[in-house]
């Protein structure tokens, strides 16, 4: 398993975090190594270095055997500038999981569209791992821990992912489906690109989406970005994560998020959890896009009906 430096740099400040992280990942029993990029103090503008400096670094790990996972060490504003220079044949001849969100959201999505491989929507090294994990309580830590071990080494389905109090029925109802998503401003960037999920591929999906930053209107415009693209009309489905520094749905502002999602898919009638444990707030409940799904919103589950890396490290629309 390497971290590796996806995105954007690695302040000094933070050096600490990588090696929390990497001391949770070999407590679920992992080896550990950084990439080379990954150094305090390296930087590109906004990114930890050129966009084909990543690119090369990634593909890099993308055909070292020896890899079997790539962390994220943190998101950023980088993943844009070398969606076009992923070894896309590398990942079809030996699939391994890439974990991440935000920025990493770019990667899950485009994989996905272009070679059918699963990316996790899970915790990262810096705000993850080695940040938001050393706050949670003990016995959360070790639920988590746990349960990444037995999502990245197992061969059997995980079943319903462990439910908190926090998650919130928006519209009832059952459904199963692939699981698509991630941050909602990515989500609606990788359908302006080139690579692209073709529309046909949300047929049935549970489209799962959080968001960190900006305003609440932003998060209204994206979902509307999304209905007149017409993956509102496909989905079966929607889960929601916890929200982040979202400027607008502080208590006691209007609207509030389980309402402008009700208000954009109007007589859509889906199920819509809300409040889920995943996403920029952390630590998270790992989110493996394309795997098939289970939502039941009224009794608030959420389960993972196939095993995400091994034989289904490489999925499809269908299946």
């Amino acid at each position: 398993m390497v971290i590796a430096a996806l995105s954007g740099p690695l302040p000094a400040a933070y050096e600490p975090n990588v090696e929390r992280a990497v001391v949770v990942l070999e407590r679920m029993g992992f080896r550990v190594r950084r990439a080379p990029l990954l150094e305090a103090g390296r930087r590109h503008w906004w990114s930890a270095a050129t966009p084909a400096e990543i690119a090369a670094e990634l593909n890099g790990l993308l055909r070292d055997p020896e890899v079997r996972a790539i962390i994220a060490s943190d998101g950023g504003q980088t993943a844009l500038g070398y969606l076009d220079l992923i070894d896309v044949e590398a990942i079809r001849a030996d699939p391994k999981p890439i974990l991440g969100y935000s920025d990493i959201s770019l990667l899950h999505l485009v994989l996905y569209a272009r070679t059918g491989l699963v990316g996790f929507h899970a915790d990262m090294a810096v705000p993850g791992f080695g940040g938001h994990w050393q706050s949670a309580p003990a016995a959360r830590r070790a639920e988590l821990e746990q349960l990444y071990s037995r999502l990245l080494t197992g061969t059997e389905a995980i079943g319903a992912l462990p439910v908190s109090p926090s998650w919130e029925c928006w519209r009832p109802g059952r459904v199963e489906g692939r699981l698509i998503g991630g941050v909602i401003n990515r989500i609606v960037l990788a359908q302006a690109t080139r690579f692209a999920l073709p529309l046909e591929w949300f047929d049935g999906a549970v489209l799962f989406w959080e968001e960190m930053g900006g305003l609440a209107s932003h998060v209204w415009s994206y979902l509307h970005v999304m209905r007149h693209s017409g993956i509102l009309d496909r989905i079966s489905g929607m889960v929601v994560g916890v929200p982040r520094e979202i400027s607008g749905l502080e208590p006691g502002a209007s609207p509030t998020l389980s309402e402008m999602v009700l208000d954009v898919l109007g007589d859509r009638d889906i199920p819509v959890l809300g409040n889920v444990e995943f996403g920029h707030a952390g630590p998270n409940l790992p989110m493996p896009v394309g795997i098939r799904v289970g939502l039941d919103a009224q009794q608030r589950t959420l389960s993972l009906l196939e095993p995400a890396v091994g034989p289904h490290a490489l999925t499809g629309p269908v299946g």
